[in-house]
């Protein structure tokens, strides 16, 4: 997953992001970009802005999503230790917004002005890939750079044989829990060697609810990503891949047991508020820190807002998501660099996020996002490794995590949006069965795909 806290940024509106969107193919601007062009080319010789080449000196444009404070101030001094040992090849930091990145791109594309390196998230490629806009990096990247990520995590970023980003933070979905609600109960606490169970999870829950209080809350107002990515750890796969290329939706046994296991603690046993189904992350903490749910399934990266905001003398901590026939596995969508296909200089390009990506710095960038880094080398940093602020329970999950199972489906965008998430809504507060779920997932998802695919 992408984390749901960066489409979440406090108070924000939903993003655009998830429109399904029609590229022009990049053979029909043929004339048109060529105009524009020569166009951008003559207004950045006139102004020296954009990227470019002035004097000798070659200027690159990298857009960071980067919001938070650490964050930015991490992209940034890295920006300016390049520029401090590359004289002849400037970067220039522009701040983007995971609000409007998709359309923003989008157009950024069309108009022949995009930036240099984008920081984008790895379910946001496919289009892009698929439409032109983005470059093949198989022959620009180094090989330290190649072997120093695992395959599992490069595949997130690949499309019909081409990798077009580099992933390069990750983040679990883990369990947040009241520490002293947990003791005071006398339950195993779960470790990522020893995990619960879904089945001891439900348990779990029932026996710590009661009185008006709740074992655990769902933020669920997106649904589905956080439905499929924790439904790997059970084998469901939910999308399926034939022979000759087209995927179908099929909603099996293992796909099954994530949603029960939901519904019937919301439904079933009252083990979970209804009434947090439709919240994002966020909305769940007041009511976290206040003693009404003692355990809330969230993004690694909301710790951050976390240490900011319990009160003082709050006990938490970190406690991996439960376990399926597939152990911990579940589904991310790395945050991402790429290289613009139109970028006069991708060789630079290339050059600037291999410097962005030593791991030194790939620790300083998941140090300041809450998050984990995707190589190997920076995984085993230290600061990655401490029990403060369950740093060492998501490190050791990194190993489980894979590419979520709409990564490379067309037509996605549109079934999460039309068909999944308002099944999955209806499902979870009650109002249709698991057949009818089923139904809907299969029957309406399919035909929306389908028409991807002819």
């Amino acid at each position: 997953m992408r984390g749901e806290r960066m489409r979440e940024k406090p108070k924000r509106g939903r993003s655009m992001r998830g429109r399904s969107i029609r590229l022009k193919p990049v053979r029909a601007r043929g004339r048109v970009a060529l105009v524009m062009g020569l166009l951008l080319l003559l207004g950045t010789a006139c102004s020296g802005g954009g990227s470019g080449s002035q004097g000798g000196r070659i200027t690159l444009r990298f857009q960071s999503l980067a919001w938070q404070a650490e964050s930015v101030a991490a992209n940034k001094a890295l920006v300016k230790e390049w520029n401090a040992t590359h004289p002849d090849v400037k970067v220039e930091y522009v701040q983007g917004s995971w609000d409007s990145v998709h359309d923003q791109l989008l157009t950024s594309f069309e108009g022949g002005e995009a930036p240099d390196i984008i920081h984008d998230a790895s379910d946001d490629l496919a289009d892009f890939a698929y439409g032109g806009y983005l470059a093949d990096l198989r022959t620009l990247l180094p090989e330290r750079l190649k072997s120093d990520i695992p395959q599992h995590s490069w595949d997130t970023a690949t499309f019909g044989g081409g990798v077009y980003g580099v992933p390069f933070l990750q983040e679990p979905r883990v369990l947040i829990a009241n520490a002293g609600w947990l003791r005071a109960s006398g339950v195993r606490i779960p470790t990522p060697e020893r995990p619960w169970t879904w089945g001891e999870f439900r348990a779990v829950a029932k026996r710590l609810s009661g009185k008006g209080r709740y074992g655990v809350a769902w933020p669920l107002r997106e649904p589905v990503s956080a439905t499929l990515n924790l439904s790997l750890s059970t084998g469901g796969q939910l999308f399926h891949r034939g022979a000759d290329g087209k995927v179908t939706v099929r909603f099996d046994t293992a796909d099954a047991v994530v949603p029960r296991t939901v519904h019937d603690e919301v439904n079933t046993d009252a083990s979970a508020s209804g009434a947090t189904l439709g919240m994002g992350g966020s909305d769940t903490l007041p009511g976290f820190f206040g003693g009404k749910y003692a355990m809330v399934p969230l993004g690694f990266s909301y710790r951050q807002q976390i240490v900011q905001q319990a009160p003082k003398g709050f006990d938490w901590q970190v406690l991996p998501a439960p376990a399926g026939a597939d152990g911990l596995t579940q589904g991310v969508s790395p945050q991402t660099l790429s290289i613009a296909a139109d970028s006069p200089h991708k060789k630079e390009a290339a050059a600037f996020i291999d410097f962005l990506l030593r791991p030194e710095n790939m620790v300083r960038l998941a140090l300041g996002d809450w998050m984990l880094p995707t190589g190997t080398e920076a995984l085993k940093d230290p600061a990655l490794h401490t029990a403060k602020d369950g740093w060492a329970t998501g490190a050791a999950l990194a190993s489980h995590l894979r590419p979520a199972p709409a990564q490379s489906v067309r037509g996605y965008p549109e079934w999460k949006d039309k068909v999944a998430t308002p099944a999955f809504q209806e499902y979870y507060s009650g109002a249709i069965g698991l057949a009818e779920l089923r139904k809907r997932l299969v029957r309406d998802g399919n035909l929306v795909l389908a028409r991807y695919q002819r």
